[in-house]
């Protein structure tokens, strides 16, 4: 009988909808990676909004509210949808200095103490992100790993959200106003198990960037820089968001990166 509602109880909770984590994947590096299933996501929508604010204990005049009011409505962007046509594992975790050390050898971080190894690694180029990708690539022959894409990252990051992050929720997820990168993890992870998709470090993307605030439909085919996306240690609340990206090199110290793997 026991056995009979254990059963009953487990369908139920799957026909409830009740989902499960999505697979995960440790390669011989110790690299771990969550499988991102194929979706759609709306990048690049954008509805702001004017709030109440009091100036000396005064409201502000009407048609100062009104003029935001107009400001803010001819600003919103509807945004675009996006289709990630085929699965693919994103890392779960920002790749650490004890990760960049064993594939490449050395340690380019500013930022170095006891615990460095399982700290992002920090302070590196997009083409030393590609010099890391093609030694790690010789020494895995099962599988290819890259930079996401712009889209790739932010899907992931998104983990099925339709809006951007809610403030109050920034940060239970984000390391943030910091003065050095935590150790990977130390937040909470997306609904999908990714940690530190905002905050800790900015991280690269294979696209080019725009010059703008928000993407476009279809992604430069070249450019200056490539696109950084999720902020980092050094940001606040108005930086850690899906929605906005930014250009390389940055600041250099606070950007690193997380990495795709696919199977050949």
């Amino acid at each position: 009988m026991k056995l009979f509602i254990s059963i009953f109880s487990f369908i139920l909770l799957i026909s409830c909808g009740t989902k499960a984590q999505p697979p995960e994947f440790r390669n011989h590096i110790g690299i771990q990676f969550i499988l991102i299933q194929p979706g759609s996501v709306v990048v690049g929508k954008f509805q702001p909004s004017v709030g109440k604010v009091d100036f000396d204990g005064k409201p502000l005049p009407e048609k100062m509210i009104k003029a935001s009011e107009e400001m803010a409505k001819n600003d919103i962007m509807q945004g675009f949808e996006v289709k990630i046509e085929k699965p693919f594992y994103i890392g779960k975790y920002e790749i650490t200095q004890g990760q960049w050390q064993k594939v490449l050898g050395a340690n380019p971080s500013i930022f170095k103490n006891d615990s460095s190894a399982n700290q992002p690694v920090e302070n590196i180029s997009w083409t030393d992100a590609q010099q890391f990708l093609k030694k790690l690539n010789s020494l895995d022959k099962k599988h290819h790993y890259r930079l996401p894409t712009e889209f790739e990252w932010e899907y992931a990051a998104r983990a099925g959200a339709t809006d951007d992050i809610p403030w109050k929720e920034i940060n239970a997820a984000a390391v943030l106003g910091g003065t050095m990168p935590a150790k990977v993890g130390t937040k909470k992870p997306n609904a999908w198990g990714i940690y530190d998709m905002l905050g800790n470090v900015w991280e690269w993307t294979a696209d080019f960037y725009n010059e703008k605030i928000f993407a476009d439909p279809s992604p430069m085919r070249s450019g200056k820089e490539h696109v950084l996306k999720g902020a980092s240690f050094t940001g606040d609340v108005k930086n850690a968001t899906y929605m906005t990206h930014a250009g390389g090199p940055g600041n250099g110290y606070d950007i690193g990166l997380r990495i795709v793997m696919e199977t050949k």
